[in-house]
């Protein structure tokens, strides 16, 4: 078996957060921020529990390392390993939090992300390099997972569903 990277082995961190997510019936997507070579916060999608459009994973973890460093400009050197790329609204934090590098595993498939753009932009006095592709398959794997369990549960409801309403349709004579 091939020794995993520096980089591989905090993705995977991120994929067992994701797996808090998913335990809560949440979008597996985990984020942990890693400086000095330490995990200092960690966060997954918590869109559901909290009703909140911003409780993305990316956020949760800038948001709890920004109140464990008192502030909100993160301190130099700081990463974020992400298991899915990052949306505009989490790349927009990590450059406003001035994250040092973004490491993510699964891209984003409908390429909406526009992750390399702005972080290419200079929006701000602030550059992040975006690293993807970091542990892809086990990112992935569990987004894959989860949306096909997802699309067979409606699809059987949905069944289940139509078998009702014409069990309830008035039976000719």
């Amino acid at each position: 078996m091939a020794r995993r990277t520096r980089e591989e082995k905090f993705m995977l961190k991120a994929v067992q957060v994701a797996r808090r997510g998913l335990e809560q019936g949440e979008v597996p997507i985990g984020a942990v921020l890693v400086y000095q070579d330490k995990v200092v916060a960690s966060g997954y999608n918590r869109r559901l529990k909290l009703q909140l459009a911003s409780a993305h994973a990316e956020m949760m973890a800038i948001d709890k390392a920004c109140k464990k460093f008192h502030s909100w400009r993160l301190p130099e050197g700081c990463e974020l390993y992400v298991t899915l790329e990052p949306c505009p609204m989490c790349m927009g934090a990590c450059l406003n939090a001035r994250v040092d590098k973004v490491y993510f595993g699964a891209y984003e498939q409908k390429g909406r992300s526009l992750t390399a753009e702005l972080a290419e932009a200079n929006l701000l006095n602030h550059k992040t390099t975006v690293i993807g592709g970091v542990a892809e398959r086990e990112c992935a794997e569990i987004l894959t997972a989860f949306f096909s369990s997802m699309r067979a549960k409606q699809k059987e409801e949905k069944r289940l569903k139509k078998e009702e309403m014409e069990s309830n349709l008035p039976k000719e004579i």
